[in-house]
């Protein structure tokens, strides 16, 4: 009995745990890379395997090189690292989601995917 309790109470914990972390991602406005995966899915359509395991990997460099940066200098350095990602994942999709890639980053004011006139 005295286990059952103890795994109810971690179970219970996790829970907190990982609800808190989520919100704290909320807050801040940023979403996690399966959200930004779904994101970029529901814009172009489905993505294999193999460009979701690509995409992943970028978004991962890229909050790397952002951890890297001073606070003070994310504002001027971060555009920079968010176009390139965007460059490399545009690079992972075919010639048709290209083109979605693109109108959903026109649709959210050129974030997200070069503009069509470039």
């Amino acid at each position: 009995m005295k286990s059952f309790k103890a795994l109810i109470t971690a179970v219970a914990f996790g829970i907190v745990a990982s609800a808190s972390v989520s919100q704290a991602q909320e807050k801040k406005g940023q979403m996690t890379p399966e959200q930004q995966i779904e994101r970029i899915e529901t814009a172009v359509g489905s993505l294999s395997a193999d460009q979701k395991a690509k995409i992943t990997a970028i978004m991962g460099k890229t909050r790397e090189e952002m951890q890297g940066v001073p606070k003070e200098e994310r504002k001027e350095k971060g555009a920079a690292i968010q176009k390139k990602q965007r460059d490399a994942i545009r690079a992972v999709l075919t010639a048709d989601q290209q083109a979605k890639y693109d109108a959903m980053a026109a649709g959210a004011g050129g974030k997200g995917g070069k503009k069509k006139n470039q």
